[in-house]
């Protein structure tokens, strides 16, 4: 008996956080990201370094766009600002071969940057499926199968961390494999829980991460994640989730642009991103569609 105890016990304990809460108390059953797969799964499409360079060469490309307003970390840096100094150089140079009439440092928008860098702009806009809302659309480029097209925001759960109050009619709850959740909403609770958890890692005048996204005009144009809706029979994936720990020789500049914070700051592990990475070539125009459940082949 005691041992039929101790094994219900266990499964208890790494089922819970699949039933809790969304079975019992979530009050809205259009829930977007709610994922199951096996322990074992392998939840890689592209190789982590892939993941790492797309991001790390679009950040870099923000913070170079946004230079003149990083004089305060670029004054602790002087070996990274000398790094910077030079590539925009390069680019001043490139630049002013394309354009006779360039004058100083032209600031692009984040949409623009992304174009620039990686081909294709992604928005949030009116959802093609009856009833969604809102959804993620290629509005300019064409992306490749296998590129890092989105990034899903929000607060970072580790198992046992309190999120029963955000949790209530939020569809925006992401689990991962290992039962980490990430909190993907905008409003309410889970808002100023973000916020709060943001300003409260920041160093002098490095941040952590990026407050951006609960705004309607986000730093970073790949963080509308939560708002790729899940497929149907009618509009088949075009994307999958996949989950990213970003190791520690991340750039402590580029950290700013990172939609993602962790809910407890004592607890030394790397933080958890999900990446949405694209299942087939997207052209302009088309929605973005996941699925709930990763097939790994």
């Amino acid at each position: 008996a005691a041992a039929m105890l101790r094994e219900l016990r266990r499964r208890w304990g790494s089922y819970k956080y699949r039933f809790v809460p969304w079975l019992a108390l979530n009050l809205r059953r259009q829930r977007r990201t709610l994922r199951y797969v096996p322990e074992s799964s392998q939840d890689k499409i592209i190789a982590d370094e892939d993941v790492f360079e797309t991001l790390l060469k679009t950040f870099k490309a923000l913070f170079m766009n946004d230079f003149s307003r990083q004089a305060d970390i670029l004054t602790l840096l002087p070996e990274v600002k000398c790094q910077y100094l030079e590539l925009l150089t390069v680019e001043q140079k490139r630049s002013k071969v394309n354009s006779c009439n360039h004058q100083g440092q032209h600031v692009f928008s984040p949409e623009e940057v992304l174009f620039n860098t990686l081909g294709f702009t992604v928005s949030r806009q009116r959802s093609s499926l009856v009833s969604a809302g809102t959804g993620v659309f290629v509005t300019r480029g064409f992306v490749r199968k296998g590129t890092v097209v989105s990034m899903y925001p929000g607060t970072v759960y580790r198992k046992h961390e309190p999120i029963f109050f955000q949790s209530l009619g939020n569809p925006f709850i992401f689990r991962c494999i290992d039962g980490v959740l990430i909190d993907g909403n905008d409003k309410g609770l889970s808002r100023s829980v973000y916020r709060s958890c943001s300003r409260r890692d920041q160093l002098g005048p490095f941040q952590m991460s990026d407050e951006s996204w609960l705004t309607a005009t986000p730093q970073n144009p790949l963080a509308v994640g939560q708002y790729v809706n899940n497929c149907s029979h009618e509009k088949a994936a075009n994307v999958c989730y996949q989950e990213f720990d970003v190791p520690e020789h991340f750039p402590v500049e580029l950290k700013q642009y990172l939609p993602n914070i962790v809910y407890s700051h004592d607890i030394q592990s790397h933080l958890r991103c999900v990446v949405l990475v694209t299942l087939r070539d997207i052209k302009q125009g088309e929605e973005l569609f996941s699925n709930y459940y990763t097939v790994v082949s």
